[in-house]
């Protein structure tokens, strides 16, 4: 089978990728020329873990190649996706401007019967939009060529999405004909043979069921983070009230874990979005405001706790932070916590020094140079007044105490993640505060230099 995946993105990228592993034949198209020449060199503009080896295996093979046209790309193609970016607008819409630009440039160049599948996050009412933008360009032409919309949403971990493609939990397939439900039943048949669960609806409900799901991980978050609050305030331990709600199978224990706040590329967005699509419609979601109003409020939590515990005073101190990336396993700084953290420090007069194992550079597109980087996590604690553990990578999980003790001015520990207990630490000497958590206030190890 044959198809064209628009968009090199996060998305684009891992689709088209996966779906040439299962051994069709897939051109992912970008107008970004750099990109598409650093791909066709092997270079991979995303770090995902078993991404960049699939590539290049599957360009190898030549099942997957890389290109700048999309009007060469539509030859003999049956599938058509479009991944682009739908970035946020001001007021919390999703920018659909690239996903109408593709649907147009389809309509201005298709020959023949084709399925085109929005697989990026959109609002509902989108796959309509397209389908008038593809129909609009091909009576521009005077032609009449059969074509069907699908919604194909996408359910990715990012640090994870090789494998959630290839093992997905369940796909989503919202289609409004026979032949499209054909077609996709085709494409999919790989994934059919192994059990996974297909679910076939209409295309409203399937552009609904990706935002619902990922507002529902939110709010998951955002109430264990409310509830670490209150643990703090009285006394009890989060991670005690963790373990005793998630045995039940009604609630689970994915997604809560209490922490820093959610980022990345999906949360924040598609939050954001399926509540200006309801004020749109004159209904208001007051769960999922007070959700991103809770998640906005707890990446401040732990600056909060470094500033309560210096009396306000910051000006002139130097902090290590462990973690940049929003989550483990990606480069991703969009909407991360560490961002809101460094620049508060900054404001407050504090000096900042950095590590993350692969997420630096990213951070210098980001910010820059205002704050320093280490070259690894024992350099970023030379001489620091404390450490802040702010993403959650395996790496710092079992650290050497000793030598952190020798390299830092204070035993002092801020720990957005909750990777130490509260004993271990107290049992070394170190001060070492928590989310939901009582803190550990060992006096004696402060100022120790």
């Amino acid at each position: 089978m044959k198809i064209t995946v628009v968009g090199t993105g996060y998305v684009g990228l891992v689709t088209g990728t996966c779906f040439a592993e299962t051994g069709m034949d897939v051109t992912c198209v970008d107008i970004d020329i750099e990109k598409i020449n650093k791909l066709n060199k092997g270079i991979i503009p995303i770090w995902e873990p078993g991404l960049e080896e699939m590539v290049n295996r599957n360009v190898e093979k030549g099942r997957l190649k890389f290109s700048t046209s999309l009007k060469d790309s539509l030859e003999d193609v049956e599938v058509v996706f479009s991944a682009v970016g739908t970035p946020p607008d001001e007021d919390g819409s999703a920018d659909l401007q690239y996903v109408i630009s593709v649907a147009k440039e389809i309509g201005l160049y298709m020959k023949k019967y084709l399925v085109v599948i929005t697989k990026s996050t959109v609002p509902i009412g989108t796959a309509k939009k397209v389908k008038t933008a593809i129909q609009d360009e091909l009576d521009k032409r005077g032609v009449k060529i059969p074509f069907d919309v699908a919604s194909n949403p996408e359910f990715l971990k990012e640090g994870d999405a090789v494998d959630d493609f290839l093992k997905p939990d369940r796909i989503v397939i919202g289609i409004e004909s026979n032949e499209a439900e054909k077609i996709m039943r085709k494409l999919y048949k790989p994934f059919l043979l192994n059990n996974h669960p297909i679910f076939f609806m209409d295309i409203p409900s399937a552009e609904m069921t990706k935002y619902a799901a990922n507002s529902m991980l939110a709010t998951k978050i955002s109430f264990m983070n409310d509830m670490a609050n209150l643990c703090e305030i009285v006394g009890a331990d989060i991670n005690m009230v963790r373990k005793g709600i998630g045995s039940d199978s009604r609630i689970g224990n994915k997604f809560i874990y209490p922490g820093a706040g959610y980022g990345g590329s999906c949360f924040p967005k598609d939050v954001k979005a399926l509540i200006k699509t309801a004020d749109e419609n004159k209904h208001s979601l007051v769960i999922l405001k007070a959700v991103e109003d809770v998640n906005e409020r707890q990446k401040e939590v732990v600056f909060n706790k470094v500033n309560k515990h210096f009396n306000n005073n910051l000006k002139g101190k130097t902090f290590a932070i462990w973690g940049l990336s929003f989550k483990p396993n990606t480069d991703d700084m969009r909407e991360a916590p560490s961002l809101v953290i460094i620049e508060k420090l900054l404001n407050a007069g504090a000096k900042v020094v950095a590590y993350d194992p692969v997420a630096i550079e990213e951070t210098k597109r980001k910010i820059g140079d205002v704050i320093k980087y280490a070259k690894d996590p024992f350099d970023a604690l030379i001489d620091v007044d404390a450490l802040l553990i702010v993403t959650e990578w395996s790496e710092f999980r079992s650290p050497n105490f000793k030598i952190m003790e020798k390299l830092m001015k204070n035993k002092i520990i801020f720990d957005g993640r909750n990777i130490f207990e509260s004993t271990e630490m107290n049992d070394l000497n170190w001060t070492y505060y928590s989310i939901g958590r009582q803190p550990v206030i060992n006096k004696s190890t402060n100022s120790k230099k």
